[in-house]
């Protein structure tokens, strides 16, 4: 088994990454504080915060797995017309149009139920399906650059890939979602 493989190397690549992704979590937390005033205003808006941010990560990761296996299995190439590439950046923008919207009805349907002030449905839905919509295209960069990122500096993907992604994605999840509420609400 070769060195990377190993406990020891598994840690030597990814530990100082993970320290500074730990960092970079602290921004999310100081971007959402910054919207702080609008999201407990609107609780719709506030229910959206976890989901976003969680959706993002997990879109950003799936794609990162698939870019990961593609690049083991030798039919990635980080081209601009790579089918593999292209095929899964927009399965992975698909989701986003699909699941995002329908995030924003149930963000909607679960403040209506419990009553208090509520935005009218079709600005939360439109609020979530914005952000899903650029989250997605940023995840598909995210996972891109990361992935070509390993290859060029002789990581495993497998290793730190994933925890890049889906840091970034919440970081981005939370300053996306606060541009969507300033820009429609």
């Amino acid at each position: 088994m070769p060195d990377e493989w190993s406990i020891e190397g598994i840690v030597r690549a990814t530990f100082p990454l993970l320290v500074g992704l730990t960092l970079v979590e602290l921004g999310s937390g100081l971007v959402l504080d910054t919207g702080k005033e609008v999201l407990t205003t609107y609780p719709s808006l506030l229910t959206l915060v976890p989901v976003t941010i969680g959706m993002a990560g997990n879109l950003g990761s799936v794609l990162a797995s698939r870019l990961s296996t593609a690049f083991h299995l030798g039919t990635l190439d980080f081209a601009a017309d790579d089918d593999e590439l292209a095929g899964n950046a927009l399965a992975t923008v698909a989701l986003a149009v699909t699941l995002f919207p329908a995030v924003g009805v149930g963000a909607w349907a679960v403040q209506f139920a419990l009553g208090g002030l509520v935005l009218p449905l079709g600005t939360v839905v439109l609020v979530a399906a914005a952000s899903g919509v650029a989250l997605a295209v940023l995840a598909v960069a995210v996972a891109t650059a990361a992935t070509y990122a390993a290859y060029q500096f002789g990581l495993d993907p497998d290793d730190v890939v994933i925890p890049v992604v889906t840091n970034v994605c919440d970081v981005l999840g939370v300053v996306v979602l606060l541009l969507a509420v300033r820009a429609f609400v």
